[in-house]
């Protein structure tokens, strides 16, 4: 793919995002309702699809593939974790938020322990989101380098034009996200996981396709490959043992869907608790589907990559968009593939965008208290500024040069998440009364400790905690909270 092309087709994309944009904010209005909560008559099916998009990022669209010749269909353990705490999510803590119609999730907080703990849950998740979206960004945003920039820049890419890119990105997302938030996100969701998943199947297709294959031959192609193993129950001790892969699964759901602002933000939009909780049981079944279509085109792209002797990539996660634009499966595959590349980057950033300046306004800055008129002019300059706080966060991993130093850091913010649990389990479950001033210490703390202590099983016992280490870390926040509550 030239270069000229693959920023054609980029524009081209801006643009129906745009247009969808303009059409959503006419339909809507920009009333700050819309921007919040999309005046809670979003569709539920169209934010249970849109809501896949925003689960499977760039980081799903370019490292699960690649994932598969290591680990194979462990994975599968973790998605049905997940299905076990999305059932949690829709029948437990979407209830409660529905009886107390919450904006911000974390209003949950202040009701319950008072302004400190809400201030508390939403910097942690400000924290996750900022560094989270800013990593996935990044990625796409290297991926953007090797197609458009290097090409003109004739070899190495001036950290000016990265930084100018990254910033042409950011402010498309802001230009159709600043007037609905929400309202428009909803809908541009949609679209986006559209083009994320025929990106997927027109790469299963085209693969089963050169190997004189069809559709019909999927199941016994992937037995070809040998990398379909699901199960792992052989050493305890690993990482992706299945019981630590599924119990992790369902708590890592119950944390990064049912307490972060950005999936419940989409939740809270639709019109009632049980078109929420229809929402939630779609959602769940269109997922699994596509994670089991990423994985097995996963699986492909390793006998494919073999198949036509092509040279394999150290980082694992070149490997898709190697196959994708090396034209072996011939050039509309390596236009479906940018295009998915884009969806999955715009996806969710746009939703953290909106995610992050609800949270910011409503716990951190306390706007319901404020006039309309001042609300929404706050609302606009928080909007603005999370936008280039992304930004300055993105060109700083770039000016770090090294991806495994911030997928180091990628991987610390899934410690703010264990804090939210120990928060949110103990004012759900309990009557609990913690001293409101040191709340914020104790959720400090947990994850501490949580670090300190697989560390140590590690050197002891060779034991890892892998991704069950977030519920450890709500267990260890949580006995911090019961150890500094009020006694009666």
């Amino acid at each position: 793919m030239t270069p000229t092309l693959a920023l054609c087709i980029s524009l081209a994309y801006v643009g129906v995002l745009l247009a969808v944009s303009r059409w959503s904010s006419r339909r809507a209005g920009s009333e700050e309702d819309v921007f919040f909560v999309a005046k809670k008559s979003a569709p539920w099916p169209l934010v249970a699809f849109g809501m896949v998009g925003a689960s499977l990022s760039g980081v799903t669209f370019l490292s699960i593939p690649g994932w598969v010749r290591d680990q194979e269909w462990t994975y599968m353990q973790m998605v049905l974790g997940y299905c076990i705490g999305y059932l949690i999510v829709a029948t437990v803590i979407l209830p409660l938020y529905y009886k107390m119609g919450l904006t911000s999730i974390y209003s949950f907080l202040g009701t319950r322990f008072g302004v400190e703990a809400r201030k508390t849950g939403s910097a942690f998740f400000l924290l996750s989101r900022v560094v989270g979206a800013s990593f996935r960004l990044f990625l796409v945003a290297l991926v953007l380098e090797v197609l458009v920039l290097e090409p003109l820049a004739g070899g190495d890419v001036p950290g000016s034009w990265f930084a100018g890119t990254t910033a042409a990105i950011l402010a498309i997302i802001y230009a159709y996200t600043r007037r609905s938030g929400m309202g428009t996100v909803i809908w541009t969701d949609t679209l986006q996981t559209a083009c994320m998943l025929l990106a997927v199947v027109m790469t299963v297709g085209g693969i089963l396709h050169a190997g004189g294959q069809g559709w019909l031959d999927l199941p016994s192609a992937l037995s070809d490959t040998g990398m379909t193993r699901i199960w792992v129950t052989d050493d305890w001790r690993a990482s992706n043992h299945w019981l630590k892969h599924i119990l992790a699964g369902m708590f890592v759901t119950v944390a990064m869907t049912g307490l972060d602002q950005d999936m419940m933000q989409k939740n809270l939009a639709c019109r009632s608790l049980g078109d929420a909780q229809k929402n939630m049981g779609v959602f769940t079944i269109i997922l699994v589907a596509a994670n089991l279509l990423f994985l097995s085109m996963g699986a492909l792209l390793w006998m494919h990559a073999g198949r036509i002797d092509m040279a394999l990539p150290e980082a694992t996660d070149k490997l898709y968009p190697l196959v994708a634009l090396g034209g072996s499966l011939g050039p509309a595959l390596g236009v479906a593939f940018l295009v998915g590349l884009l969806a999955s980057a715009f996806s969710s950033a746009d939703s953290a965008l909106t995610a992050l300046t609800t949270s910011t306004c409503i716990d951190l800055i306390d706007t319901p208290s404020k006039t309309s008129e001042e609300a929404s002019r706050i609302r606009k300059q928080v909007h603005l500024g999370l936008a280039v706080l992304l930004w300055l966060v993105i060109v700083a991993f770039n000016a770090v040069n090294d991806t495994s130093v911030v997928a180091a850091l990628f991987t610390v913010a899934n410690y703010t998440y264990g804090p939210l649990l120990g928060l949110f389990g103990v004012g759900m479950f309990t009557a609990l009364r913690p001293r409101a001033k040191w709340i914020p210490m104790a959720c400090v703390l947990g994850p501490v400790a949580g670090y300190g202590l697989e560390q140590a099983l590690t050197a002891w016992v060779g034991f890892s905690f892998g991704f069950a280490l977030l519920p450890v870390n709500g267990l260890l926040t949580a006995c911090g909270l019961w150890f500094i509550s009020e006694r009666t």
